[in-house]
């Protein structure tokens, strides 16, 4: 069984979707799903078609929070995101609620946190080149605008993730990232 599947993360969404008839509700859904599939490909130019130009983003329970204020920040902060290389993630939901001017997702957060990402923000590890996994409890508010776009996420952590990081080293085979139809990893 892999310890990030990447797709786990938007399955609560399609299950509502499949049973959800209410026409403000879908659209919200569909957001959240085309939102989340955008940012495991890291589809940058449609991540940023699901937010508003006034989004602001907060993060709350993480010391190094990046609270972007406005869709070009945003931009940058996914941009930041994707160099990182830490964008194989899984957000395993336990709860999803939806109504028509917001989304709860809650659940456990499991990321593949490269190596020379944790060395160079002074996380010792046996094996830069190697993933390690970082798992925390989050909450997120998802706030949507008149437009029907995000007008932010606010982000609640309950645990370091980071903590004993180091001895946590993930086997590439136990990642299953997402492949939007169309792709192939070999080309």
């Amino acid at each position: 069984m892999a310890v990030i599947d990447q797709s786990t993360t938007w399955a609560k969404v399609e299950e509502r979707l499949a049973s959800e008839a209410n026409p403000v509700l879908r659209r919200n859904l569909e957001l959240l799903l085309t939102h989340m599939q955008a940012e495991a490909a890291l589809d940058l130019p449609v991540l940023m078609s699901t937010v508003s130009e006034a989004a602001e983003y907060h993060t709350y329970g993480s010391e190094d929070a990046t609270n972007p204020k406005g869709k070009p920040a945003v931009q940058r902060f996914y941009e930041d995101f994707a160099a990182s290389g830490a964008h194989k993630l899984q957000h395993e939901l336990d709860r999803l609620v939806v109504d028509r001017e917001c989304i709860v997702t809650e659940g456990t957060m499991r990321m593949a946190w490269p190596g020379r990402v944790l060395a160079a923000s002074g996380i010792e590890v046996d094996d830069p080149s190697a993933d390690y996994l970082y798992e925390a409890r989050l909450a997120i508010l998802w706030p949507i605008g008149p437009d029907g776009l995000f007008t932010g996420e606010d982000s609640y952590t309950a645990g370091d993730g980071f903590a004993g990081i180091a001895n946590r080293k993930i086997d590439p085979a136990d990642i299953v990232s997402f492949e939007p139809a169309g792709t192939s990893a070999s080309g």
